[in-house]
């Protein structure tokens, strides 16, 4: 089991993980430390236990903010997801405008044909 050694407040820990845990215990330890500094630089030094303790409930704190924010924009998207997808009306071409496209397509073939007709003479 590796062991570590973290500051936090600008104390030195020796904490042991998991193989292949170190970067997760790193990362945690830097977040800890993250919110003690500032707790040292208010308070001055305090006893280990009590920084660590108002380090902790910080980020607690910190958590329970982001879970909350979760748990809303999850119910959101549960919403979201629950409203009837909107339909589009798509218009209906009328027979009518098909056989109007093809008889002006017929008379442009027929006046192409009379263009190349007058080209060659």
């Amino acid at each position: 089991m590796p062991d570590l050694e973290v500051t936090i407040g600008g104390r030195p820990f020796q904490v042991s993980c998991q193989p292949g845990e170190e970067h997760f215990l790193r990362s945690a330890a830097g977040m800890l430390d993250a919110e003690a500094t500032p707790i040292i630089a208010q308070m001055g030094r305090l006893p280990e236990t009590k920084m660590l303790l108002m380090a902790g409930l910080m980020l607690a704190d910190k958590t329970a903010a982001v879970e909350d924010e979760l748990r809303s924009l999850r119910a959101r998207v549960a919403e979201l997801e629950a409203r009837p997808v909107a339909t589009r009306d798509v218009a209906v071409i009328p027979p009518q405008v098909n056989e109007t496209l093809a008889e002006i397509a017929a008379r442009a073939e027929a006046m192409a044909a009379r263009v190349e007709e007058q080209l060659r003479a």
